[in-house]
């Protein structure tokens, strides 16, 4: 019987090997939900320690760019080993050519937080809710970190998140 078992459990191991790597040319995550640690992953760190220049430049040509709303996985700020796979705005680039991100969230207690600025409904979110940005944390994002590109944030709306990065976090 423990010969059975020892088989059965490494036929089962090697599934879940199976599954955490490479399946038609992407990289899986790992069952937690994060990406490994080759392939970077996304990180967060204050605005103000990310600030650079932020223009409206969106193309939907299969690379991100400021303006348009992707989808990727992002860690929790309490948890960065847990995370979950949400819109973010693009913003701008960092020097080494990562996306640089605002997480967007539908939740209604958003707009009370001055930390999230309201950007209105649109075809991000399939239900058609309203969406909130977060102002205080950018997320660096390697562009093949994303995992579709979800929709343009339309201009007066970029610009408003814009001039917040601006006045509140040293943006130019």
């Amino acid at each position: 019987m423990a010969g059975f078992r020892d088989v059965v459990g490494r036929a089962l191991q090697a599934g879940l090997d199976l599954l955490n790597k490479q399946v038609d040319g992407r990289q899986r995550r790992p069952a937690g939900g994060r990406p490994s640690a080759p392939d970077g992953g996304v990180r967060a760190a204050p605005s103000r320690d990310r600030a650079r220049t932020v223009s409206y430049q969106p193309d939907l040509d299969g690379a991100a760019d400021p303006g348009e709303i992707v989808w990727t996985w992002v860690p929790y700020e309490e948890d960065a080993s847990q995370g979950k796979d949400r819109p973010v705005l693009v913003v701008a680039r960092a020097e080494d050519g990562d996306l640089l991100g605002l997480m967007l969230s539908s939740q209604e207690h958003r707009r009370d937080d001055e930390n999230w600025l309201p950007v209105g409904s649109g075809p991000w979110d399939r239900e058609g809710r309203d969406s909130f940005v977060r102002l205080d944390r950018v997320l660096e994002i390697p562009e093949h970190g994303i995992r579709r590109e979800g929709a343009v944030i339309p201009a007066d709306r970029f610009e408003r998140v814009a001039a917040e990065l601006r006045s509140g976090y040293g943006w130019n």
